[in-house]
């Protein structure tokens, strides 16, 4: 069922006038490369669908890393972002469900004895990741007996595992598919660690936003839109989010 828009989610969403829609450019999933001047990808479609359905314009605020991107809730750069809802951003940041679900895995060298993803997390392996990054802050809860090795971006966490011979490289699965035609030998492990749950924020005073973006995000995945976009943008190795549990 399409959310109803009042006024005052109207208000909350464009106090300016205008919707700032927050876009991270290091995930080439939901923002195509060199799109900066006039975005394109899954993400900038589902934010203009926003902007059509407000009546109003949509303004792109363009970050380079999530983590930039997260951080600048506390400035008031945008009123809605998309980007992973993780636990350590909810503080800030006021989260739909996933609209979009991607999968996260590993990276070996070749000749790793690595099997499987259960076998990373142990003495003595280094793990290249992309600091801030959603799977990342999944992976800093959860890393017991392996060494996280943080970088500055997705091409900073493949220099890292290449440049230091480190004994993994986290990262989305698609993005990895990529990098280990770079490297003969090197190999995907089979299965994930974790699925990024891509979401729609707005800051976390603004709960009258939050429940009508909720509405939205649902909305849009139920008719097809989501699907849309994402055959529309030829992106490959994600997936629509299933339904959100109903609210009590």
């Amino acid at each position: 069922m399409a959310s109803e828009l009042s006024d005052a989610a109207r208000s909350e969403l464009t106090p300016t006038g205008k919707l700032r829609v927050g876009l991270n450019h290091g995930n080439f999933l939901l923002v195509k490369p060199n799109s900066k001047a006039d975005p394109r990808g899954v993400a900038p479609d589902v934010a203009r669908e926003l902007g059509r359905r407000l009546g109003a314009p949509v303004e792109f605020v363009n970050f380079d890393t999530a983590g930039g991107l997260a951080d600048s809730v506390r400035q008031g750069a945008w009123d809605v972002a998309f980007l992973g809802a993780e636990p350590q951003r909810a503080n800030e940041i006021a989260f739909t469900a996933a609209y979009l679900e991607i999968p996260s895995t590993y990276l070996v060298p070749a000749g790793s004895p690595i099997r499987s993803v259960d076998e990373v997390d142990r003495e003595g392996v280094r793990i290249a990741c992309a600091e801030a990054s959603a799977y990342g802050l999944y992976l800093e809860r959860t890393i017991k007996k392996a060494r996280l090795v943080l970088t500055k971006g997705l091409d900073g966490s493949f220099d890292a595992f290449v440049k230091d011979k480190l004994e993994a490289l986290a990262g989305l699965k698609p993005r990895l598919l990529t990098d280990v035609q770079k490297l003969p030998g090197a190999r995907l492990l089979d299965g994930q660690f974790t699925a990024v749950q891509q979401a729609v924020g707005t800051p976390k005073s603004r709960e009258t936003a939050a429940r009508y973006l909720r509405a939205f995000v649902e909305d849009v995945k139920a008719s097809g839109f989501v699907a849309e976009a994402i055959a529309r943008n030829a992106v490959a190795g994600v997936s629509v989010a299933p339904p959100a549990p109903a609210r009590p």
